[in-house]
């Protein structure tokens, strides 16, 4: 791991002298030590390049990694998904083999049952999963991993892990209106908006709520779920909510009643835009659907 780690020329050098499979061949020992150095050793080769994660992923170590991900040992845990996060990030059809092992049930698993830095790498791998395409994206939705990606947004402590949690959120929901509802439905927006406001927020997690938020909220159709961000949301981000609002109330005819009926179209007129603002323009669109 210590030589892998630096190029991948060295990483090359100690795969041609047959590492991964050996290494494979050890993922399930019995002790907690030699799995720990394991497992960063084919995170370290798996990371420089999708060849040599491809190397990796030949040497059978799914879905034998799979399981190091509910080992005792806390480190094995966090070397594990460490390791599968190498792989992930390099390509959608590496990270198609660690789904078709089951590898996202494993993971919202091992999400929902670490903390703190632990969860890091396991979050970033949902993320990168999902960024690939629509149906890997629907596999963790599938596989229940919005809550815990949620809860990671609302409780973890650092700002780091906020902001990583957010990240994967946003690759997850901003592919289509199905993905963005099951985002509304689980409250996802409103808990974005909320660390994208708080004053202590870093730069960094405000930037990574923002492009959540932008993502989820232009694919998102389900508009009840977007109201409470009227009264809530700044002009920046209010003006993705209103364009919601202006492109779906004239093609759905109980939305467009239920939105007088709760107040929603009183809220916006009574909200001062700027004229020639896009948010002006998002208001006028919605009075006009209203005669």
């Amino acid at each position: 791991g210590e030589i892998c780690k630096h190029s991948p020329e060295l990483a090359h050098h100690v795969v041609d002298h047959g590492a991964p499979p050996f290494l494979s061949s050890l993922i399930s020992h019995g002790d907690a030590q030699l799995k720990r150095d394991v497992c960063n050793c084919l995170a370290q080769i798996a990371k420089h390049n999708a060849d040599l994660a491809g190397v990796v992923v030949m040497a059978e170590i799914f879905p034998k990694i799979l399981n190091c991900l509910k080992d005792q040992d806390m480190l094995v845990r966090k070397n594990a998904a460490t390791c599968i996060r190498e792989i992930a990030k390099h390509s959608p059809e590496l990270a198609k083999l660690i789904c078709n092992a089951g590898g996202s049930a494993a993971l919202v698993d091992y999400i929902t049952e670490s903390k703190g830095h632990g969860r890091l790498p396991g979050i970033m791998t949902l993320g990168y999963i999902a960024a690939y395409d629509e149906s890997l994206a629907m596999g963790i939705i599938a596989s229940k991993g919005i809550a815990p990606l949620k809860e990671a947004l609302i409780k973890e402590p650092e700002d780091h892990i906020k902001a990583a949690a957010a990240w994967s959120l946003g690759q997850i929901g901003g592919h289509s209106a199905e993905h963005a509802r099951a985002m509304a439905e689980a409250d996802v927006p409103s808990h974005l908006l909320t660390v994208y406001t708080h004053s202590e927020s870093s730069d960094d997690l405000k930037a990574k709520a923002k492009k959540a938020l932008k993502s989820i909220l232009q694919m998102c159709s389900f508009l009840s779920a977007l109201e409470p961000l009227i009264s809530e949301a700044p002009p920046d981000i209010l003006q993705y909510v209103l364009h919601q609002f202006a492109k779906t109330l004239p093609h759905d005819h109980s939305a467009k009643k239920a939105f007088v009926l709760s107040e929603g179209l009183k809220k916006i007129q009574e909200i001062k835009a700027l004229p020639g603002s896009k948010l002006r323009l998002y208001i006028d669109e919605i009075n006009s659907i209203y005669p």
